[in-house]
């Protein structure tokens, strides 16, 4: 009998998605690079280093507001994982394609961390502001869901808190902003 609600989900999209070709190595994949949100961290730490090579103070600025923005996201996740406490997907119809550091599931730090990233980074890099996070947040919250780590109301509430994070860095430094 496959699995309904929250779980049937999770089995559609790993029975059509999560069955192309190659879909379960590029959710590996992204697994990797945004564990701990360290991948977006190096790519800030790049975008710094680059506006630095240009004397751009303000874009410095901003690539390190991305890089502590998608870190400061992720360890808000993990602190409202361990408040939550929801355990990960359990169920002979789900399969499992990655290890994860803890057995809690709400919210996905993948997604929280990747929005965050996503809004921040294409801030630093000058980008129309809906443009990183349309090509960069769908595949990571369906990566998580493809490999069997998290549930859907997971990643879709890591990427609200992904996204309020990363309001908060941005209005913060508005505000620092107009007190100089």
């Amino acid at each position: 009998m496959e699995p309904s609600g929250e779980l049937g989900i999770l089995y559609d999209v790993q029975n059509t998605v999560g069955a192309l070709p190659g879909a379960k190595s590029a959710a590996r994949g992204l697994s990797h690079f945004g564990e701990h949100s360290l991948g977006w961290v190096g790519v800030s730490a790049a975008g710094w280093a680059l506006a630095r090579r240009r004397g751009n103070a303000d874009a410095q600025r901003k690539w390190i507001e991305a890089g502590v923005g998608a870190f400061g996201a992720h360890a808000a996740s993990v602190i409202i994982k361990r408040i939550v406490r929801r355990p990960r997907p359990s169920d002979p119809a789900i399969e499992v394609g990655v290890s994860t550091p803890s057995q809690l599931s709400f919210p996905s730090s993948h997604a929280t961390s990747t929005t965050a990233a996503a809004i921040l980074i294409g801030r630093a890099a000058g980008a129309p502001p809906a443009l990183l996070p349309a090509l960069l947040v769908p595949p990571m919250l369906a990566s998580r869901l493809v490999l069997g780590v998290h549930y859907p109301t997971d990643v879709l509430a890591g990427a609200a808190i992904g996204a309020a994070s990363a309001g908060a860095v941005i209005a913060s430094d508005r505000l620092f902003a107009t007190q100089q």
